[in-house]
């Protein structure tokens, strides 16, 4: 069922159009993501890292995070050189790749998490003006800065993009100074494990906090919809900046063990200053990566949003948010509203706090990102061919590094961010969102299906049976009662196909394919879930015997046949033929007699008349058992009744059918009727004439079958609803019925 605030995407150019604006490599991806990573956590953090887990500690944690995002970057080049990467980045990809669901699923954290790094980055800035100006409030700094930023922002990117250049030169003049700088202390030691365990953090706490500073490749990639080439710009950015800032990471730490011990380090935020050649070149680069830092997020996060909106991921009244401005569609109002939820973030005000919360955020986005590069190049899809390949094994292990790392930080909020990410994905599932793009999950579902198909064996067993129906309803909505039935058998868990015949040359195969579109919206719409076959042929009788024995795949084929009973006389021996060719095809025959306006009644009562265990008793049961565990049909009370010729055999009979029924377990009332020598129709009609729903048997066909089949129908004339049930001839139903575990529903 569709929900009212779903939107069915018709096309990727149903959005503004999104043409590269000329940004290329080194202005678009490879400075915005260096001066992302070379950012807050590097020259406020890192003392504090080194002081804490000590030199070996500090390389091993720079050596993993860069690990897990290169092992991401990769899976990104692979994404990015197979298809356009548009505005959106990572969210782009990933429900290019996995859905829109699981894109949206990731997305909306992603936008979150890019936004509050704007937080962390502003935070960082007013921290160290603070300690260079102790006149100044730290919280008043870093609202007027994130303001600044932001109107920065909406007023071009393009200028944001030349101001980072300019950022670069100050951040490279600050790592010179500190590296021809000097000790705080001459005496002091290099300390390879940090400060006593009593005063020092433990070491996955040190890691969340200081995972942050190797995020940068987002920044580069949220800017996919700006750049000229993304295809080309995008991996070799991103490579290019992560290799630098491992670089620069792993000299770092020597620097910072041989000039300060471990509570020097701990204590002071700004301790670079104190032993570069030139303080002031410190803060000069702390400004310039900080304010970066958050310029590059506050670019990147609006263009996720917008491009949440214009997907239709958000609901219906935040569409708004996909508006652009200008000729180079920038997110204005999506930037606006960004600065909004900054803006509460900085009132925080705690870099700690901020910090692993961030690493949760980009942890999930990365692992997803990984996944989804994984799943793409193992499934080997002929529309995946990427210019830059990786192996999928390097993108699971990239998705095992995330998953054990988020244990390692914080098991509650790996689970918490799992529960957000799940119940978004469910969210929008339930919207039942429409994209104009294919994804990856078409090709995971062929996979296992034919997996799935080749492991079945050719002959069916008793403990795994369940009805795989075939029903020829003719035009659903006239005949919804019979696919309802159907459906109520299949709890979700078999087969279940919803087939018509047309007259040949009624519809070309256009023609067909879409009317069989049309029928299957018509059933998601009735909460039915189906497959759809229609076939043509010279008539009904013929157009199923061909369904019948060309419609499956290997040993996955319909195995009950379910059909409308047929009330013209002129073709009554046609139909008794067709059910005649059936079940010597080895297929069970179910007929269906509705009972037009009565419909089902009350769902309350179902009788099914018993002949004993042979196939066509055991059959009529199980179908029973399986309606009255339906959600419809659920609490409905099943009759087993079985008439007997006087009350001599009554006692014997009423006694066997209770040992029957605790022995099968299936809930059902025993009813013993004493005809007294009245013919069976009279029985059937007064005692079953209350009921909602009736189970009756049907002979083997024989030579005068339609004379019998007449007589049959004229017995179930005027009756509820009826099912006429002719079993499949040489299959044990008996032992379905006598399985401790085959037909309980999951």
């Amino acid at each position: 069922m569709k929900f009212p605030f779903s939107r069915t995407l018709k096309s990727p150019t149903s959005s503004p159009p999104q043409q590269g604006t000329g940004l290329g490599t080194f202005g678009g991806v490879y400075t915005p993501s260096i001066l992302t990573i070379l950012g807050v956590i590097m020259y406020l953090r890192f003392g504090w890292v080194v002081g804490n887990v000590g030199l070996l500690g500090t390389l091993l944690i720079v050596t993993l995070s860069t690990s897990i995002t290169f092992l991401t970057s990769l899976s990104i080049c692979a994404i990015a050189t197979d298809r356009v990467v548009r505005a959106g980045g990572a969210y782009y990809m990933i429900s290019r790749s996995l859905g829109i669901e699981s894109g949206g699923a990731i997305g909306i954290p992603l936008y979150f998490a890019q936004a509050i790094s704007v937080a962390l980055y502003t935070i960082g800035f007013a921290e160290s003006v603070v300690e260079a100006f102790p006149q100044f409030n730290q919280q008043i700094v870093a609202l007027i800065t994130t303001v600044l930023v932001a109107i920065l922002a909406i007023t071009s990117a393009q200028v944001a993009i030349k101001a980072q250049y300019f950022i670069m030169a100050g951040i490279a003049l600050s790592l010179l100074s500190l590296l021809f700088g000097h000790a705080v202390d001459p005496n002091t030691s290099i300390e390879m494990w940090g400060a006593k365990p009593e005063n020092s953090e433990p070491f996955w706490g040190v890691f969340a906090v200081f995972f942050p500073a190797v995020t940068g490749i987002m920044a580069g990639v949220n800017m996919s919809g700006d750049l000229r080439d993304p295809v080309r710009s995008i991996p070799t950015g991103t490579l290019a900046a992560v290799g630098t800032g491992y670089a620069i990471y792993m000299v770092l730490p020597i620097i910072l063990a041989m000039r300060a011990d471990a509570s020097t380090l701990i204590a002071e935020p700004l301790i670079m200053q104190q032993m570069s050649l030139w303080g002031p070149a410190i803060l000069v680069g702390v400004w310039g990566a900080t304010l970066s830092s958050a310029l590059g997020s506050i670019l990147g996060a609006p263009r996720v949003l917008q491009a949440l909106a214009r997907d239709g991921i958000l609901p219906p009244w935040l569409r708004f948010l996909g508006t652009g401005s200008g000729a180079d569609d920038e997110p204005r109002v999506a930037t606006t509203v960004t600065l909004g939820l900054v803006l509460v973030a900085v009132a925080v005000g705690d870099l700690n706090l901020i910090a692993p919360v961030l690493s949760m955020f980009f942890l999930t986005t990365y692992l997803v990102l990984n996944l989804a590069a994984g799943i793409e190049t193992f499934l080997r899809s002929p529309s995946f061919r990427p210019s830059f390949r990786v192996h999928w094994s390097l993108s699971l292990l990239g998705v095992i590094g995330c998953l054990s790392v988020m244990f390692l930080i914080d098991p509650l909020s790996t689970i918490m961010a799992a529960i957000i990410v799940f119940g978004i994905y469910i969210w929008l599932e339930r919207r039942e969102l429409e994209s104009a793009w294919g994804d990856v999950r078409q090709g995971i579902w062929m996979a296992l299906v034919r997996q799935g198909v080749l492991q079945i064996d050719y002959t069916p067993d008793t403990k795994n049976w369940r009805p795989h129906i075939l029903v020829f309803s003719g035009a659903p909505t006239r005949r919804w009662n019979l696919i309802e039935f159907a459906a109520n058998l299949t709890h979700n868990r078999s087969l279940f196909t919803v087939s018509s015949v047309l007259p040949s040359g009624s519809r070309d195969t256009a023609q067909q394919v879409e009317m069989e579109g049309t029928i299957r919206d018509y059933l998601e719409r009735r909460g039915v879930q189906g497959l759809v076959r229609l076939t043509t042929a010279p008539d009904l009788f013929t157009g199923v015997q061909r369904m019948v024995e060309t419609y499956g795949l290997g040993p996955l084929v319909p195995n009950t046949i379910m059909l409308g009973d047929s009330e013209k006389p002129a073709l009554r021996e046609r139909y008794c033929q067709m059910i005649t060719n059936l079940h010597q095809a080895r297929r069970n025959v179910v007929v269906f007699r509705d009972a037009g306006d009565r419909g089902f009644g009350r769902r309350q009562q179902i009788d099914v008349w018993w002949g004993g265990m042979q196939a066509n008793g055991s059959l009529m049961l199980i179908l029973a058992y399986l309606l009255r565990t339906s959600i419809e049909w659920r609490g409905a009370q099943m009759n087993l009744k079985l008439v007997v010729p006087n009350d001599a055999a009554a006692h014997a009979a009423r006694s066997n059918l209770e040992d029957l029924i605790q022995q099968l377990r299936i809930g059902a009332i025993p009813q013993v009727i004493v005809s007294n020598g009245r013919p069976f129709n009279e029985i059937l009609r007064r005692s079953s004439e209350n009921s909602d729903l009736i189970f009756l048997g049907i002979a083997q066909p024989s030579e005068n079958f339609s004379v019998y089949y007449q007589r049959l129908q004229a017995m179930a004339t005027g009756l509820p609803a009826t099912v006429l049930v002719l079993a499949e001839p040489d299959f044990a139903f008996s032992e379905v019925l006598t399985e401790t575990t085959s037909i309980t529903r999951n």
